[in-house]
């Protein structure tokens, strides 16, 4: 028999105490903090309906996401002024030190992101903006 065995974290079970930006609320269900893992972190991040995080970027982390349920944006660039847009079913690659903000496009339905990202959960929030400098978006 082996020592090792797969490791499973039930729902309502989830990691809670993590890096946190504004309205984007992270749960990890695999991370260092609570399983085994040491080289990466996976969990579901999800903004209510108008919602927004606060501009961050996730130091020397690569963060691969997939929308499970909504519709994302994500600005960027200069004053946040590029943005993608992703629905229910893409995925989207985040590079390492990008600054960024999430945001649920929707006021009445909520957004949820499954995340992976190596090698943690970094979490740098910056500065604020006004919701005005970013185009589209509109609070619930």
């Amino acid at each position: 028999m082996t020592d090792v065995k797969p490791i499973v974290t039930r729902k309502g079970q989830e990691h809670t105490d993590t890096g946190q930006s504004g309205g984007a609320v992270r749960i990890s269900g695999v991370s260092p903090q609570h399983t085994p893992a040491q080289k990466i972190w996976f969990g579901k991040v999800s903004n209510e309906p108008g919602y927004r995080s606060l501009p961050h970027h996730h130091g020397e982390a690569e963060t691969g996401g997939y929308v499970f349920k909504g519709h994302g944006r994500i600005y960027f660039g200069d004053n946040y002024a590029e943005y993608v847009d992703m629905t229910e079913g893409d995925f989207v690659f985040v590079p390492p030190h990008m600054p960024h903000v999430e945001v649920n496009m929707s006021t009445t339905e909520e957004l949820i992101w499954l995340t992976a990202r190596t090698p943690e959960n970094i979490v740098v929030n910056l500065p604020d903006v006004d919701d005005s400098t970013l185009v589209g978006f509109a609070r619930a």
